[in-house]
């Protein structure tokens, strides 16, 4: 697979994730829509970074957690210059 693809898969899935925990914690917090909105903002931001960060760590310990982030195999990128067209 094309190490721009795993790089966006494994950038997504994170994201997905924080966004859906975000939306769930703040399910049933009585606040206006703005506030709340914030709040889930905030909260996906963090559980995001917290995701990521725990599940790249696990993955460096035990590679087959790898998957948790889309895509067990990291991304390769070319070290030779790369030429537009």
């Amino acid at each position: 697979m094309n190490a721009f693809i795993i790089a966006l898969i494994r950038t997504v899935v994170p994201a997905g994730v924080g966004l859906l925990f975000g939306w769930l914690a703040s399910i049933g917090i009585g606040l206006d829509a703005e506030t709340q909105s914030g709040l889930v903002a905030g909260l996906s931001l963090t559980i995001t970074g917290l995701y990521y960060a725990g599940v790249t760590w696990l993955a460096s310990k035990y590679p087959a957690f790898g998957w948790l982030l889309g895509v067990a195999a990291t991304p390769k990128y070319s070290t030779g210059k790369h030429v537009a067209n």
